[in-house]
């Protein structure tokens, strides 16, 4: 077998030939190599990120579980219906306007009572309530205008326009949000999706929750998620779980009402007095460790009128 020409004993007695290079342009690159070893900071020179604040949430067993509220960042909050998501929603409010601060509530499906929430000790002239002024069944309601529903060969044109027309309803709760948190100005701000349903809470893009924490980043402000089951993915900071354990009924009969159903008749109601909350820590991202991801506690029904 003959020798490669490429290593031939001709080949390699020639000279190599490199192409010819400014001198100028070589020092500009050495002198810019100092630079780029500036740029990287060494791992020893890394600072931990803080800590952000943590404000009370009204309830002192969810303090001791989670250490209150994270200013700066996502909060979920869960359950089903009946569950104390409400009471929650509440103490917070009424601890943040104690606090002086300027509130926001964004209600999705326009179901606050104002009177219950002044009852529960809720300062409404530092509350913003943003509503939908508009309610429809859970099957009719809308999701995000950018994620439409496929369409449903059974559904009359008349179903679809409705339900088109709510899609864009829920579509501007999500950019009035986003309005809100650009803004800066609300110690806390809360998007209560508790009453649409999961199917359509799910199909809201993930790119609007990045969004969301990117905006409350280095805020002073506690952003709330009330829902019916986690949505937010990996953009909370804090997911919490609340379930309704057991109620009790005081035992004297109330005032008599006409009821709806009963049309010209009086009926005798018992009121729910007390309700029992189970909370439970599903995850923090925050430094600080939970010695409990359980707590159990008691809310009285603040009745109005």
């Amino acid at each position: 077998m003959s020798a490669s020409p490429v290593f031939s004993s001709a080949a390699m007695s020639r000279p190599f030939i490199f192409p010819a290079r400014s001198s100028a342009a070589l020092l500009t690159k050495l002198e810019a190599l100092p630079r780029f070893a500036n740029a990287i900071t060494p791992a020893s020179r890394l600072h931990v990120r803080p800590a952000p604040e943590m404000v009370s949430c009204g309830i002192r067993e969810l303090d001791a579980l989670t250490g209150g509220f994270p200013r700066g960042c996502l909060t979920e909050i869960y359950g089903p219906a009946s569950s104390g998501r409400t009471s929650v929603l509440f103490a917070a409010l009424a601890c943040a306007t104690r606090r002086g601060e300027v509130c926001a509530l964004v209600d999705a499906s326009d179901a606050m009572n104002p009177a219950s929430a002044a009852a529960a000790g809720v300062a409404m002239e530092r509350l913003l309530w943003v509503r939908c002024r508009k309610t429809v069944p859970s099957f009719q309601f809308p999701v995000a205008g950018s994620l439409r529903d496929r369409k449903s060969k059974t559904s009359n044109s008349g179903f679809n326009n409705h339900r088109r027309e709510w899609e864009s309803s829920l579509e501007q709760v999500l950019k009035v949000t986003d309005l809100l948190l650009q803004s800066n100005g609300f110690g806390m701000i809360v998007l209560d999706l508790s009453d649409v349903p999961a199917h359509s809470a799910r199909r809201i893009p993930l790119a609007s929750w990045f969004r969301y924490r990117r905006a409350v980043e280095h805020t002073p402000t506690v952003f709330l998620i009330m829902e019916q089951q986690p949505i937010a993915g990996s953009c909370s900071s804090i997911l919490m779980k609340v379930t309704g354990r057991r109620s009790q009924i005081t035992g004297k009969k109330h005032a008599a009402f006409c009821t709806p159903h009963i049309a010209g008749r009086l009926s005798h109601t018992e009121l729910l007095d007390e309700f029992e909350i189970n909370a439970e820590l599903l995850r923090s991202r925050l430094e600080r460790k939970q010695p409990k991801s359980v707590m159990n506690f008691t809310t009285r029904a603040a009745w109005s009128g």
